[in-house]
């Protein structure tokens, strides 16, 4: 799957949605799926990013996308199912979804952990997925092969010290992402994770200041996983949680 070559037209004629699309692995996998056919649904908070990336996918000659401003951090459980109706009458499906937006938080002692910023990257990270997957799951089922794809980290997987509330984020990712992939088990809809490792990103430079980002690999890198998981190619791989990069 890392090595994973994709037709320019792997995604032909296909509906994704993207969040965080405005920088970015979010920005990347936007551009990425257009250039191989997708119509991209760009949502972000940032109305001056993602048209920014607007632009560049148009300019490209790609399908044109389409934006959503929405930011996840305030939004309720109505402005994503009205996004759901939106959708199916916009363009009558979706056929991906990658939940790619993410906060870090703070890197602080556990007993230091402010209750606002935890409940403020559980909000982003977990609920605003769950409500998002949740409300989408109608249109995505409309489509032929359905695929949800989460955003999971290494310390989602084994925790780590200081990382206390982007880290139990995580793992309620994986939680929720497997949980919801066994209820689909067999149906025309998937959900898998993927841990994007360490890229050259700016919550990565926010996490590990003194890191050469020039040792980093780039969001462009990671690539053939994030197209793979959208194509039909994947259509039989469900429930899993896979590295977008090889263990250092």
């Amino acid at each position: 799957m890392l090595e994973y070559q994709a037709e320019n037209d792997a995604l032909k004629d296909k509906v994704i949605l993207v969040t965080g699309a405005g920088a970015g692995i979010g920005r990347t996998a936007a551009l990425t799926y257009a250039a191989h056919g997708a119509t991209v649904i760009l949502l972000g908070r940032s109305t001056n990013k993602l048209e920014a990336v607007y632009d560049e996918i148009v300019a490209s000659g790609a399908p044109e996308p389409a934006i959503v401003p929405l930011d996840m951090k305030g939004a309720t459980e109505q402005n994503y199912r009205d996004l759901a109706v939106t959708l199916e009458e916009q363009f009558g499906r979706l056929d991906g979804l990658l939940l790619n937006a993410s906060v870090l938080g703070a890197l602080t002692p556990f007993d230091q952990i402010d209750s606002e910023m935890f409940n403020e990257v559980m909000q982003v990270n977990v609920t605003a997925n769950f409500l998002m997957a949740k409300s989408l799951m109608p249109v995505l089922r409309l489509a032929e092969h359905g695929s949800i794809v989460f955003t999971s980290s290494g310390v989602g997987r084994t925790g780590r010290a200081y990382w206390g509330p982007y880290a139990i984020s995580k793992f309620a990712t994986e939680g929720m992402m497997e949980t919801l992939a066994d209820e689909l088990a067999g149906s025309t809809l998937r959900a898998n994770c993927i841990n994007p490792g360490a890229t050259r990103t700016k919550m990565r430079a926010t996490a590990f200041p003194a890191e050469d980002p020039q040792n980093l690999k780039t969001p462009e890198d990671l690539m053939p996983l994030y197209l793979y998981l959208m194509s039909d190619d994947s259509v039989a791989v469900n429930g899993q949680s896979l590295d977008a990069q090889p263990k250092r």
